[in-house]
């Protein structure tokens, strides 16, 4: 409100607040009427970037018209993502009026046209995405421009330091803070808890920050949130890895790297995951998190994210190159990657692999087991906590004697109780068409009718698989179980499943 001599007015572009609970996801937007006052004299269009200014706080937003009586002349609404940003009342006064111009998109059109960005380009840019000033459509233009166009070495270590630079970084006050990381396309293949576990109960410093699903079925944190809390903010992780040397927690909730999180947001739906912006997602995570020492995964299969030798040798070397750019000691495992590791595909299902792992039960998937202690060995190797050679058979010593299930216990109550992952209301089977032998398994299709049956929204969603490699099976054997939480999802990626080719091959023998 404004004085003007004895009269108090509403400021011009003042509106009051109507909480309407619509849910846009991580975009806030803003609700106005068509023949809004505010619209008129500042000319804003439909999509258009506003300021929208509530008490001292301000956020920008994507304005969104609409008629009707929704509101009230005089009213706005906030999608519920903009609503908390604002701490907004109902019934409070909203202003809104022009950001300031977005410059540094000019560094993302000069992108498009194959012109480099160099630090302080790049620094501009994740300054903006992280204050909110980029819509979505101009995430996926800086996105797609770097996926095509390409990121040189120094690009990519300029886009890691910058997304390092907008968001916390821990600093531990010790050495080695150790930590690995899967480049992904894989179904399955959740070591990490497996992992996190066993270097803790050696006595490493493991304070794991993981992503939720980009592409995938589940990611570490959507399947760790079965598990136990993964929401928990610096003060927390900090006092959970100080009482137990490891956590589990979702990178998001803490802060470091928060552009990364935007971005992966926005990757996600348009299904993209370049080369260079992996690099630096990856590592940014990793020096944020006050790391010293990195084991980094790289299955390599035809339908896996990395699909041949030359890609993981250009990948392997990019991350290892980058890394040593920022201080961090890496080391590159390659891994078979021609099918799922373990049995369950989407977040519950990969927990309970988990947890038949960290418990030694007689049924656990030993390819998931095997690969968790290969994985866990060299990083202890890395981190001089084994010698070369032995770091294998102490991570399998850790295991087998039943430390690794103490101390994966002992993090989950500390990050705020151990929980049971749900299960799967509704089951259909899947399967062989014909006698013979497994001879190749679609990763990809595979996490598609995971991802169509629920997962990783629908936590008991996925698939359990039955078959690997090599392995003969009979006529209506079932290959693989669709798990899902409705009978719509369930018929969703039947019908998906229906018309397409086998996703797991039998190979027929005479």
């Amino acid at each position: 409100m404004e004085k003007n001599g004895d009269r108090v007015t509403a400021s011009p572009n003042t509106l009051r607040l109507k909480r309407l609970g619509i849910d846009t996801h991580q975009e806030a937007v803003i609700y106005m009427r068509s023949d809004c006052h505010v619209c008129r004299a500042e000319g804003f269009a439909t999509h258009a970037r506003v300021r929208v200014t509530v008490g001292g706080a301000s956020i920008i937003a994507t304005l969104n018209r609409i008629t009707g009586d929704l509101l009230a002349p005089g009213e706005a609404a906030l999608s519920e993502i903009a609503w908390a940003r604002l701490g907004s009342i109902k019934g409070a006064a909203v202003a809104v009026s022009h950001p300031r111009p977005l410059d540094s998109l000019s560094h993302v059109r000069a992108k498009v046209y194959g012109r480099r960005l160099d630090d302080a380009k790049l620094a501009e840019i994740m300054g903006d995405v992280v204050a909110g000033r980029y819509s979505d459509i101009q995430l996926s233009s800086f996105i797609t421009a770097c996926s095509a166009r390409g990121l040189d070495r120094a690009e990519i270590v300029g886009l890691t330091r910058a997304m390092v630079a907008v968001g916390e970084r821990l600093d531990w006050g010790a050495t080695p803070i150790v930590d690995k990381h899967c480049v992904g396309g894989l179904p399955g293949n959740r070591t990490t808890p497996i992992i996190v576990a066993i270097v803790a109960a050696c006595g490493l410093t493991m304070p794991k920050t993981s992503s939720r699903a980009i592409t995938s079925p589940a990611g570490t944190a959507d399947t760790m949130e079965t598990l136990a809390p993964v929401d928990l903010d610096l003060a927390a992780m900090r006092r959970v890895v100080e009482c137990e040397g490891g956590c589990v927690v979702w990178g998001g909730a803490v802060d470091l790297s928060p552009a990364d999180d935007t971005l992966i947001r926005v990757e996600r739906a348009l299904d993209l995951d370049s080369e260079g912006q992996l690099v630096a997602s990856v590592l940014s995570k990793k020096v944020a998190a006050g790391s010293t020492h990195l084991v980094l995964d790289l299955p390599v299969g035809p339908t896996a994210k990395v699909r041949s030798e030359a890609d993981a040798e250009s990948l392997g070397a990019h991350l290892e190159d980058v890394a040593t750019a920022l201080g961090l000691r890496a080391t590159i495992v390659r891994s078979d990657g021609r099918q799922p590791v373990g049995r369950g595909i989407g977040p519950a299902l990969e927990a309970r692999d988990v947890i038949a792992v960290l418990q030694g039960e007689p049924t656990a998937p030993t390819d998931l087991q095997t690969r968790a202690v290969m994985l866990a060995g060299a990083l202890l190797e890395l981190s001089g906590a084994a010698e070369a050679g032995a770091g294998v058979e102490m991570a399998e010593s850790t295991l087998n004697d039943g430390r690794a299930w103490v101390k994966f216990q002992a993090i989950c109550e500390a990050q705020g109780g151990i929980r049971t992952p749900p299960m799967s209301s509704h089951r259909q089977p899947i399967l062989a068409h014909s006698s013979g032998c497994i001879a190749a398994v679609d990763n990809r299709r595979l996490a598609r009718a995971a991802k169509l049956a629920g997962a990783p929204d629908a936590k008991a969603a996925g698939l359990e698989l039955h078959t690997l490699l090599g392995q003969q099976v009979e006529k209506h054997t079932p290959l693989f179980t669709l798990h899902a939480e409705t009978r719509g999802e369930l018929a969703y990626a039947l019908d998906y499943i229906d018309s397409h080719p086998p996703i797991v091959e039998v190979e027929q023998t005479s």
